[in-house]
């Protein structure tokens, strides 16, 4: 959490989600971040049946997708976890990138290796299902370029429910990669998954009822070569976004009833059981002879096994301590001072010191403070012990 704050701390983006404060729990030694509330996220908006998103507000999605990558990329961050539940919306149409706990630091002067164990797998390029460990702003290309072919399309593009399925879809699509790129990339599991018999690249024909501007800028973003993905800032001018019809204004776009990846969940959920019981009556199954299972169960067994394409694991660089060289540390910023209700009393937040969640409306006891960079400067020193 130490690492995801100060990462948070050096963005400052309209489509990047901005960290409000810090609160602390009365009930436990939590430590909670606070930020502003988002009615939507793009994986409930694309999954509701409802809902058709015209040209003009798939550009203008992505647009604010890739200005989003393009300011964190620039102040030397890496997502690591780009995908439409990651990708909060507002009923003003403003999209921002959430949730970086697997993002991390990187030097493109100075690169570190770090674990491959991350992105989401639908959304997870070639070059870490290989195994590797180097890699900079492509991975997060990449998952731009599902994105956009997933708004186009209506669906995802690349189902896979293990790594090695995920890799087959990914050549299929995309083609295999060349001879001279697996010399050249010396990755760990390259003699494991090359395939016997090249595939041919058919991007082109698979989305061929998609706009022809937007066929340019999914080639480039899914490269499999990430040299060739190029930036966020070389997307932004493709000849998707300069044709018409033009993005429409994020003010402009449709407001609909909050929606989240949840809500299509419990949707999918809802139609299964209701399936189940349908087969269940039509074969004349006694009473009892069938357990349902219910949204809690169905919650529980998912935060107990995640799926697949929910497997991205936490990583930080080898060899190293789990937090970044102090020296390489963005300066602080202050947060505003704001006042949150917590259970009808006040509870303070802001940039300074920490109120300890025991001292809170204790006038007998001595209050404590804690400072952020103390707190990370602990937990470093006690994992270098480790």
């Amino acid at each position: 959490m130490a690492t995801e704050i100060l990462i948070l701390r050096r963005l400052d983006h309209p489509n990047v989600v901005k960290l409000e404060g810090l609160v602390t729990s009365r009930m436990s030694c939590s430590l909670y971040l606070v930020f502003v509330y988002m009615e939507h996220d793009l994986a409930g908006l694309a999954a509701s049946p409802s809902i058709k998103f015209t040209e003009p507000q798939v550009k203008c999605y992505v647009q604010q997708l890739l200005s989003g990558l393009e300011h964190c990329h620039d102040r030397g961050v890496l997502h690591r976890d780009i995908k439409g539940s990651n990708l909060l919306i507002d009923n003003q149409g403003v999209l921002r990138i959430a949730d970086f706990g697997l993002a991390s630091f990187f030097d493109p002067n100075h690169k570190q290796p770090t674990t491959s164990r991350v992105v989401t797998l639908w959304y997870r390029p070639p070059e870490l299902l290989l195994g590797a460990t180097y890699y900079d702003v492509g991975i997060d290309l990449w998952s731009a370029g599902c994105i956009l072919a997933e708004l186009l399309a209506g669906k995802p593009i690349m189902l896979g429910r293990t790594e090695v399925e995920q890799l087959h879809k990914i050549f299929k699509l995309c083609g295999s990669p060349s001879e001279e790129y697996w010399k050249r990339s010396k990755l760990p599991h390259a003699t494991i998954f090359k395939p016997q018999q090249p595939y041919k690249r058919c991007i082109a024909e698979t989305f061929k009822d998609f706009p022809p501007s937007s066929l340019p800028l999914i080639e480039t973003l899914l490269a499999i070569d990430p040299a060739e993905r190029q930036t966020a800032t070389a997307a932004l001018s493709a000849e998707f976004f300069t044709t018409e019809p033009f993005a429409c204004e994020p003010a402009s776009l449709p407001q609909y009833p909050p929606t989240k990846e949840m809500d299509a969940k419990l949707r999918d959920e809802e139609a299964w059981r209701l399936r189940v019981a349908g087969k269940a009556n039509a074969g004349g199954m006694k009473k009892g002879k069938w357990r349902l299972v219910t949204h809690a169960n169905a919650k529980s067994k998912s935060e107990k096994f995640p799926p697949p394409h929910q497997d991205g694991a936490l990583g930080f660089p080898l060899g190293s301590s789990h937090y970044m060289d102090p020296t390489f540390l963005p300066p602080d910023v202050p947060f505003s001072s704001t006042t949150f209700t917590y259970q009808k009393r006040l509870v303070q937040n802001w940039s300074g010191p920490l109120i300890d969640s025991t001292a809170v409306g204790n006038p007998r006891r001595k209050k404590k403070t804690t400072d952020v960079a103390q707190v990370s400067a602990k937990i470093q020193s006690k994992d270098s012990q480790k």
